[in-house]
């Protein structure tokens, strides 16, 4: 399965994700690391802070996270640390290359069979990424994201790290980068095939969180419908867009968690 962020091909590989992930886990308990195996090697090298290359030659993208801070060389030697030179199992719905030719993966490193994105995350060298995965797996590095977060290790010794969405300023630097923002919902509103989660008084040019009315019965069932949200605190994550001001688009459930505070 290939994760794609381009308009509707990247909401149809999601959504085709999630079925077969899902299927996956009601066989198991789906941890990230219970996921099929989808081969093994071993780690020649680290191409940048998400990719390994393996003594056969196969390139290994880490599913499931995404950086945070522009500090290469320190997130490649994180990354280093816990794979180089190390066998590694992978992990995923299926082992199809991307259009770069990279495997996805979530990777087991020995001894241990350590989760390589969960030890990033609770090291804070990584935020939870939108990628498609198992309830269970998303709470798994969830956790982790949270332990390292409440310790204030990695990025999260740095106080800005979630962004403010009634910034609107602040919204419109994060254009076309990976965010997790807070904020509170103030109005909610449905326009055409468009659900828009407003968190600015002027719903006009406030930031906003949009989803299709399409895939609005998952988070429904997931106790997460629109409507209910208005007034709540929520924790929204992923690519801040240019539309009107900045919006960012949610096409999965993970990508939203109830913040508290209210």
């Amino acid at each position: 399965m290939v994760f794609r962020r381009n308009g509707t091909g990247w909401l149809t590989a999601i959504c085709g994700g999630a079925a077969l992930l899902m299927q996956a886990g009601d066989a198991v308990a789906a941890g990230c690391l219970d996921l099929p195996a989808q081969g093994e090697g071993v780690v020649a090298s680290v191409i940048d802070p998400r990719t390994l290359r393996l003594a056969d030659g196969r390139e290994v993208r880490l599913t499931g996270i995404e950086l945070a801070r522009e500090q290469h060389d320190a997130e490649v030697a994180a990354l280093s640390s816990l794979a180089l030179g190390r066998r590694v199992s992978l992990h995923g719905a299926d082992d199809g290359p991307d259009r770069y030719g990279r495997q996805w993966a979530f990777v087991g490193a020995e001894p241990g069979a350590e989760l390589v994105q969960r030890r990033l995350l609770a090291d804070g060298g990584a935020l939870v990424g939108i990628d498609a995965m198992p309830a269970e797996c998303r709470q798994e590095l969830l956790a982790a994201e949270a332990g390292a977060r409440a310790a204030a290790v990695g990025i999260w010794m740095a106080r800005d790290v979630i962004k403010n969405a009634a910034n609107s300023g602040d919204m419109v630097t994060r254009i076309g980068r990976f965010t997790v923002i807070e904020g509170r919902i103030t109005s909610v509103r449905e326009v055409g095939s468009t659900v828009y989660l407003n968190f600015g008084g002027r719903w006009t040019r406030g930031f906003a969180v949009t989803i299709s009315r399409r895939i609005v019965g998952l988070f429904e069932a997931a106790g997460l419908a629109p409507k209910s949200l208005t007034g709540q605190r929520i924790r929204v994550r992923g690519w801040v867009e240019k539309r009107a001001g900045a919006s960012m688009a949610v096409r999965d459930v993970g990508q939203i968690e109830r913040a508290g505070g209210d």
